[in-house]
């Protein structure tokens, strides 16, 4: 594998872009900086050449043309959440062992202001950036391609354009879950899941649950699929209405674990006993479900050692290092706790 050079790749320049343009370099400015002040047909004109070259304006430029900023960017979808809590400072811990300083933004999941939080990154002069999961936009990708600029998804193992990767693959790891309680006896589900537009790991767990329940010829109809925001007060709605829509669902398969302790709340305000009456699980393994009554089954992802090892993976990258690996799998597990049964046991997702 060729050396990842990043720094040393000769940088567009606001000349370049006002020749490809055929405008003055003032222009090119003014459609930056003040974009009101140049027609809509000439701004978007200008924005298409400045993606096609890479080039970064200002600040940005200047850090790049000191070859090193010190600095690593990373996105995450929101800061409300403790998994992403956790995540990020870890990341921090091991980049600042290594010299560079942690700039994060956040997206709301949205995948147009990742597209601009990545554009403001750039402009700080960043040297890599860490993305959470894998729905940006294609554009934004081939930005940083053209840039030059190592950069790693974290969270998923399905990238686009085959990028660097430290994660799991969501679809098999939801169907631990899944797996276990067909075992036990289950054949009426329901599901909870976050919401999957603009998320790719909502998605793929969606399809997870879907696919194997399907082979094990179950069906799971579309109605008992509830999309939701990742609030504990939007799964008890969501619970209430999968048991209006089929009072015999004996097994809740929830996307996150707060959505899973959102539905168990609401069973237990009305009445049903969980597990005897309604099985509930999760996904992440937040510290809190460990301490719930009853305890939350779950699956357990290690998102110390997946963000820990993205962290030196993007920093191999900056350093140039040959042969680095595409894809970096990271251990997930099942935890049975009282939710579904009062066994203790754990299985491994094989890598």
């Amino acid at each position: 594998m060729r050396l990842v050079k990043t720094l040393a790749k000769t940088r567009a320049t606001i000349d370049q872009v006002a020749k490809m343009a055929k405008v003055s370099t003032a222009t090119v400015s003014r459609a930056l900086n003040t974009p009101t002040a140049v027609s809509e047909e000439l701004k978007k004109n200008i924005y298409r050449i400045i993606d096609k070259l890479g080039y970064i304006p200002n600040a940005g430029a200047r850090s790049l043309m000191l070859k090193r900023s010190g600095s690593i960017g990373v996105i995450v979808p929101t800061l409300d959440h403790a998994i992403f809590a956790q995540g990020l400072a870890e990341f921090q811990r091991q980049i600042s062992d290594a010299g560079y300083q942690m700039l994060v933004a956040s997206t709301n999941y949205d995948p147009d202001i990742e597209n601009h939080q990545v554009r403001n990154l750039l402009l700080q002069g960043v040297e890599g950036i860490a993305m959470f999961g894998s729905s940006q936009k294609l554009e934004l990708i081939r930005l940083l391609r053209t840039r030059g600029l190592p950069y790693i998804h974290i969270g998923t193992l399905s990238t686009p354009l085959n990028g660097y990767a430290a994660g799991f693959d969501n679809k098999k790891a939801i169907q631990l879950g899944v797996e276990y309680l067909i075992q036990v006896g289950h054949r009426n589900f329901g599901m909870i899941a976050g919401q999957t537009a603009n998320n790719d790991r909502a998605k793929d767990r969606v399809d997870g649950v879907s696919e194997l329940l399907k082979r094990h010829r179950i069906t799971l109809e579309k109605k008992s699929i509830i999309e939701v925001p990742y609030q504990i007060k939007d799964a008890r709605v969501a619970l209430k209405k999968l048991l209006q829509i089929n009072p015999k669902i004996s097994a809740i398969v929830c996307g996150q674990d707060i959505l899973a302790i959102g539905a168990l709340l609401e069973a237990q305000d009305k009445k049903i006993e969980v597990p005897e009456k309604l099985s509930i699980i999760g996904f992440d393994d937040l510290e809190l479900t460990r301490h719930l009554n009853p305890s939350l089954s779950t699956v357990r992802v290690d998102s110390i050692g997946m963000w820990s090892k993205a962290a030196h993976h993007l920093i191999s990258q900056i350093q140039g290092l040959a042969r680095l690996p595409r894809k970096i799998n990271v251990e997930v597990s099942l935890v049975i706790r009282d939710s579904t049964t009062n066994m203790s046991k754990n299985v491994t997702l094989e890598k």
